[in-house]
């Protein structure tokens, strides 16, 4: 009788090994800038991220914000910084990045014929993006990732002048976050039309230099997460701005820089990666990873530095080092 116990007992152990439910790891970088000098070390079959390239594992899912355009037509808009990649930039970021947000300040600064080439070259590439697209719906549907049985949406949105470079009925261009209501609708939209498990928005936020979040992005994080968004992901202010956990969710203010050159102090050139675990229910743990910017703009590892992170069991931020 002991022996049929122990079997049994083994089976049970077996059963609850087998029932673990599956997750998936997604690893976060702020702005990814691939033209001027990142550019030229790419298209001279350097490799910027070589450094940081174990935190880019393929096997997680790995999302940029893509911070310019990619594109060989176009006229630079009238602003302070325009952006313009080649296309043989692209064939690289497939290799470290899954899928990038084009919501931010400069996707549009070549015009909607430059946005619309890009738009031509990732699909090509079958590099998927989201937060913009051909006109306005196509530009607030959300990219749907599915893996072990999980189903992710990401939404990517962009409320930092100029508006102009925002989606319209019939014209390409970016969705914009002004609109709250719009981008609550997404939210639950990913929800219940595309059945996702997972919801994240990434936002491109703040004001440039600042070290903090605002009420605006405070309250406005609340109000996402209230309709069920996951988690919460910034960036733009090119510096990072914390971490908070509302309802045992994260929201992560602003990962700065990842890959930019052109930047001078301290705040500018450190930027965070962010890892992350979720299963069907949630997101179960994160971490952020700081790097530091040398004057090209490329990112390397700094394992001393710590740097925000949490779980899901409380909404205590920690802060923990990259070791």
């Amino acid at each position: 009788m002991k022996a049929a116990s122990l079997i049994v007992l083994g089976c049970f152990a077996c059963a609850s090994v087998a029932a673990k439910p599956p997750v998936v790891d997604i690893a976060f970088v702020g702005d990814v800038m691939v033209a001027e000098k990142p550019g030229e070390i790419i298209e001279s079959s350097g490799d910027p991220l070589a450094a940081v390239a174990r935190w880019l594992d393929p096997r997680r899912l790995r999302i940029a914000n893509l911070e310019c355009v990619i594109a060989t037509t176009g006229t630079a808009e009238i602003k302070p910084f325009t952006f313009r990649a080649h296309p043989r930039t692209i064939p690289y970021l497939s290799r470290y990045f899954d899928g990038v947000s084009v919501a931010n300040n400069h996707s549009g600064d070549f015009g909607k014929a430059a946005l619309a080439e890009q738009f031509d070259l990732l699909d090509a590439a079958k590099l998927p993006y989201f937060g913009g697209g051909r006109n306005l719906a196509d530009a607030h549907e959300p990219w749907i990732v599915e893996r072990n049985g999980i189903r992710i949406a990401l939404l990517g949105y962009v409320e930092y002048k100029p508006r102009s470079f925002e989606a319209s009925a019939t014209r390409p261009g970016l969705a914009w976050s002004g609109e709250d209501e719009h981008v609550l609708r997404d939210i639950r939209a990913a929800r219940d039309q595309h059945r996702a498990d997972i919801v994240i928005p990434y936002l491109h936020w703040g004001w440039e230099d600042e070290g903090y979040s605002s009420e605006r992005q405070r309250t406005f994080a609340r109000r996402m997460i209230d309709a069920g968004a996951s988690m919460v992901v910034g960036g733009h202010p090119h510096v990072t701005q914390g971490a908070d956990s509302y309802q045992g969710k994260p929201i992560i203010y602003s990962l700065g820089n990842f890959l930019f050159n052109g930047f001078e102090t301290e705040a500018t050139l450190t930027g965070w990666l962010l890892e992350l675990r979720v299963d069907k229910t949630g997101v179960k743990s994160w971490r952020t990873r700081v790097v530091r910017l040398n004057a090209d703009g490329i990112p390397t590892p700094d394992l001393d530095a710590a740097s925000p992170c949490g779980d899901s069991k409380s909404d205590e931020v920690r802060s923990c080092t990259g070791k």
